[in-house]
């Protein structure tokens, strides 16, 4: 018998980028349908909310409206700091004040109140992290956690973006010459209020953030302030302005003496005596009812702004 004569077969070799392209193949072929509730083909993407923090708003304020966008039990957010592990400086001490930064942030159904505070002390920092920020603070001798309490005080004093500037230089001007700061709004983050008026009796109260009777920044930020505020805090106007003060709405005047200074506070008194013998007019005639008009008011030279 005649048998013709044939070559021996070459068993070919996968590499191993073949092998793991079969093995995935087989996978999918035999175990796809365990994938499919994992992929939800088909299903359109989560569309995320939006939770917006406004420049100036106190850790409270976010807090609240962290718990509501939520819809958490109130103190919810408030609770999760202590667990969050929040990338704070150590001057913060555990506190987020401050680094809260205002902007928008999306909310999905995964978010929790760590990953939302989280997100906002990031921010912050990135904000803070900034060439001009970052620069400016250390030209001026002051850690970012500085930058951002004075940046604060800027952000709750200033009536407008255009006096942020003023309002930083009349700081700066008063801690170099260890002046105190006398600003209502750090009385105001003391009592835990916003209000325009602040009376004398509160200039007197004992706590570190009465800047009325100690020298220097408060312990803590005020708020949190924005961007702009962080720039004004680093790079203030050039002036030699000592005192200000908000004569009526888009009128803040800034003033190198004291005398100067409490002829501004006079006309403002003038006009919120005038606007509140208006109201009690009104009252009067709808009521029947008088007011004590502007008892209680600080006196004019008790306040710089």
């Amino acid at each position: 018998m005649r048998h013709e004569y044939r070559p021996p077969r070459r068993h070919s070799r996968l590499t191993r980028r073949g092998r793991l392209a079969l093995f995935l193949g087989m996978l999918l072929a035999t175990g796809a349908a365990a994938f499919l509730p994992l992929l939800r083909i088909g299903e359109a993407p989560e569309k995320p909310r939006q939770l917006t923090i406004p420049e100036g708003w106190r850790a409270p304020q976010v807090y609240a409206a962290i718990d509501r966008e939520l819809k958490l039990p109130a103190g919810s957010a408030k609770a999760a700091v202590a667990t969050a592990g929040l990338a704070l400086p150590a001057e913060a001490k555990g506190n987020p004040e401050g680094f809260l930064f205002p902007a928008t942030y999306p909310v999905t159904s995964k978010s929790t109140p760590a990953t939302l505070l989280a997100h906002m002390v990031q921010t912050a920092n990135q904000k803070l992290a900034t060439k001009a920020v970052a620069d400016g603070g250390k030209a001026h001798g002051m850690t970012p956690y500085q930058t951002t309490t004075l940046a604060s005080i800027i952000e709750a004093e200033a009536v407008s973006r255009a006096d942020q500037g003023k309002v930083a230089r009349v700081v700066h001007n008063r801690l170099a010459r260890s002046m105190p700061l006398q600003m209502d709004s750090t009385i105001n983050y003391a009592l835990g209020r916003s209000t325009v008026d602040t009376k004398l009796s509160e200039t007197r109260i004992d706590s570190p953030f009465n800047t009325y009777r100690r020298q220097g920044l408060p312990p803590t930020p005020i708020d949190s302030p924005g961007l702009e505020a962080m720039a004004a805090a680093v790079a203030p106007t050039p002036g030699d302005w000592l005192f200000f003060v908000t004569v009526k709405p888009g009128d803040t005047r800034f003033s190198a003496t004291y005398e100067e200074h409490k002829k501004h506070v006079a006309e403002f008194n003038r006009i919120r005596a005038g606007a509140e013998a208006g109201a009690d007019a009104r009252a009067r005639a709808s009521a029947g009812a008088g007011g004590s008009g502007g008892a209680g008011r600080v006196q004019a030279g008790s306040r710089t702004g």
